[in-house]
């Protein structure tokens, strides 16, 4: 076969593979210096698998002083979802991770190795097919792609039954010239495939950062490297890509283990060096089962990324438990560092697990609730309006018309020693304090109120009497005072012994008393302070609360 001949038949107006290589020279980058990048394709949400790879790839950037970009491979057409590759982009802006190169959420490219897109790419791609052609290491196929799995299955069962063992060597390697130039002036398409050199039960060797040198089974398929459309699978795209590019590190999901052998023999099939590759383990859940499973897009709704900034959870939080996930001593980096930002924490792609983590929505959640205890009412505020604004508009302009109100609300218990910890995500601020944002009161019913039926005629008497004592101007060593010689008055005791020895002598204790006061401004039987709401409704809201039970009873 003249391989030179049968090069310029496929792709007679390739330019070579030293343009290319010179057009992308080495980054001029200190020693050490990582260039990392997250790849994914357009057919969706961005995937937490996604985001923990990306997570991984802007840490190691960080601590090196290296580049993070961000490349599109959307050379799957069918797959492709319009507006996907903004999703992601937009979804690691709010999270705090944004490329240094590539493409950028306002749609530009930035940066000296694009396009970042490998549909832009083709005519690159087409360069490194010919050398493979010209070298004798890849062959067009004229085969059409099996109708069906019976078809394959089918196939694979006759060629055990002859040779004992499944062939993949596709029949089109062994096509004259004379027999290709025929087809190819019948214009009949043709794939170009990788004349694999493996056998079976070959043994390949490869060392991965965090697993160390793995042994495993060669490539033994003569794969597909540009379908008939002219466009690369991932196989051949993205090697050519990271090394143009001068990627040093894939990070990507340890499901790709399987096909790595492929990849490696690509890159011996180039001539290339090996570049890194960490696989990290698959983010899990536990299934009904009780076994781990694979993290679902159908199934799980946490699996999308968009998922966090809809329910309000802070990103400081996501991004913290996706670090644990990553790296297991950060927990006790955290333990030991409660004040320090998490980007301060030393990052190791030596610290990443081989188990899959499993996801814990609880932990999260945990995590979530501890950061926003720290933060200052005012920071509460901003992030609680920030989420309103785009998932729900009515409460976003009542907390910008009663904005000092609102911090108010939101500073309740919060500057102690031991803050609340009743928000774990801001968009359940609406909820948790709905008894002083909305006026809900107004629309209440009896059955809404947190009272038993049988305490409405005490209910009512002590409604009654305290709106004749509120004052506004009490502090509340008085405002307590008052509550005690009221409570005396009806009834209720004030000395907590006295009341336990007899309680039949008595219409309950002075916390019975408030509770029944607590229920007619707030519905509930639990809330933050008594003296602290009152004092921010102010008298005229409160004295109105305390008449509304007061005609329900």
């Amino acid at each position: 076969m003249d391989y030179k001949k049968l090069a310029e038949l496929l792709y007679p107006n390739a330019k070579d593979v030293s343009f290319w290589e010179e057009k992308y020279p080495q980054r001029n980058l200190s020693s050490g210096a990582e260039v990392v990048r997250i790849a994914p394709s357009p057919t969706g949400y961005l995937h937490i698998g996604n985001f923990f790879g990306a997570m991984v790839d802007y840490e190691i950037a960080k601590t090196t002083g290296g580049v993070f970009y961000f490349r599109l491979e959307d050379t799957d057409k069918k797959r492709e979802v319009d507006g996907a590759d903004f999703v992601a982009l937009n979804v690691l802006k709010e999270f705090g991770i944004s490329p240094d190169e590539g493409l950028m959420p306002n749609g530009t490219e930035k940066g000296n190795y694009g396009p970042y897109r490998q549909s832009e790419r083709l005519e690159i791609y087409k360069s490194y097919a010919k050398k493979l052609v010209l070298e004798g290491k890849a062959f067009p196929c004229f085969c059409q792609k099996a109708a069906d799995v019976g078809e394959v299955f089918q196939r694979r069962e006759k060629e055990l039954q002859t040779e004992a063992s499944i062939s993949e060597k596709d029949p089109c390697r062994n096509l004259t010239f004379e027999e290709i130039e025929a087809k190819l002036k019948e214009n009949k398409k043709f794939a170009l495939r990788l004349k694999s050199n493996g056998k079976e039960g070959d043994k390949v060797v490869a060392f991965d950062l965090c697993r160390g040198e793995m042994e495993l089974p060669a490539n033994c398929k003569d794969i597909v490297l540009v379908k008939d459309n002219g466009i690369p699978p991932y196989a051949f795209a993205h090697v050519i890509d990271d090394h143009l590019m001068k990627t040093t590190t894939v990070v990507r999901g340890s499901d790709w283990l399987s096909t790595w052998p492929q990849h490696l023999e690509i890159y011996e099939a180039l001539g290339l060096k090996v570049i890194n590759y960490i696989h990290t383990p698959l983010i899990s859940k536990l299934g009904e089962n009780g076994n781990k499973r694979k993290i679902s897009k159908r199934y799980d709704p946490e699996a999308d990324m968009r998922f966090y900034v809809e329910m309000g959870i802070p990103k400081v939080a996501v991004c913290e438990y996706v670090l644990n996930l990553a790296n297991s001593n950060f927990e006790l980096w955290r333990a030991a560092n409660p004040e320090l930002d998490f980007r301060e924490f030393k990052f190791s792609p030596n610290k990443i697990g081989l188990s899959s983590p499993l996801f814990d929505m609880n932990k999260l959640l945990d995590i979530s609730k501890n950061y926003i205890s720290k933060l200052s009412a005012t920071e509460v505020y901003s992030n609680v309006l920030s989420w309103a604004k785009e998932f729900d508009k009515d409460f976003a302009k009542l907390l910008e018309e009663r904005k000092d109100f609102a911090i108010s609300v939101f500073n309740i218990d919060r500057e102690g020693k031991n803050p609340r910890k009743d928000l774990e995500m801001f968009s359940q601020a609406k909820k948790v304090f709905s008894y002083m944002f909305l006026d809900f009161l107004g629309q209440m019913k009896i059955e809404d109120y947190e009272i038993d039926s049988k305490d409405f005629a005490k209910a009512k008497r002590v409604v009654s009497e305290y709106k004749n004592v509120l004052d506004e101007k009490d502090d509340k060593e008085t405002w307590f005072s008052k509550i005690k010689t009221l409570a005396q008055k009806l009834g209720f005791a004030t000395d907590n012994k006295e009341f336990k020895k007899n309680p039949e002598n008595f219409e309950g204790n002075v916390a019975n008393f408030c509770e029944f006061i607590r229920v007619a401004i707030t519905g509930r039987k639990n809330s933050p302070d008594l003296f602290t709401i009152i004092s921010i409704l102010g008298q005229e809201k409160t004295v109105k609360r305390l008449e509304k039970l007061e005609n329900l009873l």
